[in-house]
């Protein structure tokens, strides 16, 4: 029996930083859904994407997320939204409760890219807050961020996805919070 590869698992690492507490939208404030990124292609798994060259997407040999990339995202998402406390009605796709808003997404890249010989980490995102009760879209936007490994091997790239993923999940926190009171705001004049 042939033997396989041993296989490195990496979990997509928390940098360790204090984040401030905010006041919480109103009291009774909208319930938000969170829904696990879409995502397509390499992006749909646990493969670590590296696109050393232009257009030419391969993976890091003996090294595997420790959960799918989407899963990854919607973890540091909701870690990000807990941590700010801004927003203290938030439920994930799985809870089978009702929710006045849905924050869905697709994930466009999440891979490292190699650039003047060194490789970096690129996560792109693009948001959707929807309104449930009308299924029209509230708001739209998309997130980039990118962020240089401080070396070449699988661990610093790793530890660059992770940061990189810290900055996206907070810009992401921010851009709701801002939508969901323009939202709230407007709800009485529309009723």
């Amino acid at each position: 029996m042939p033997q396989s590869d041993p296989v490195t698992l990496y979990d997509l690492p928390a940098q360790s930083r204090e984040s401030p507490l905010h006041n919480a939208l109103a009291s009774g404030g909208p319930t938000l859904r969170l829904a696990t990124p879409s995502a397509g292609g390499l992006l749909d798994g646990t493969r670590i994407v590296v696109v050393p060259t232009p257009n030419q997407p391969q993976v890091y040999q003996g090294a595997r997320w420790a959960d799918a990339t989407p899963v990854l995202m919607r973890n540091r998402f909701i870690d990000a939204f807990q941590a700010d406390g801004r927003i203290t009605r938030l439920i994930h796709a799985d809870t089978p409760l009702s929710a006045d808003l849905e924050l869905t997404s697709d994930l466009r890249a999440f891979q490292s890219e190699y650039r003047d010989g060194r490789p970096e980490a690129v996560i792109r995102l693009d948001a959707r807050l929807i309104d449930t009760r009308t299924r029209q879209l509230v708001a739209s936007q998309r997130f980039t961020q990118q962020q240089p490994a401080d070396g070449t091997d699988i661990a610093a790239v790793v530890d660059a996805f992770g940061l990189a993923a810290d900055r996206l999940a907070q810009d992401l926190v921010d851009w709701s919070v801002e939508q969901m009171a323009s939202q709230q705001e407007r709800q009485p004049q529309s009723r």
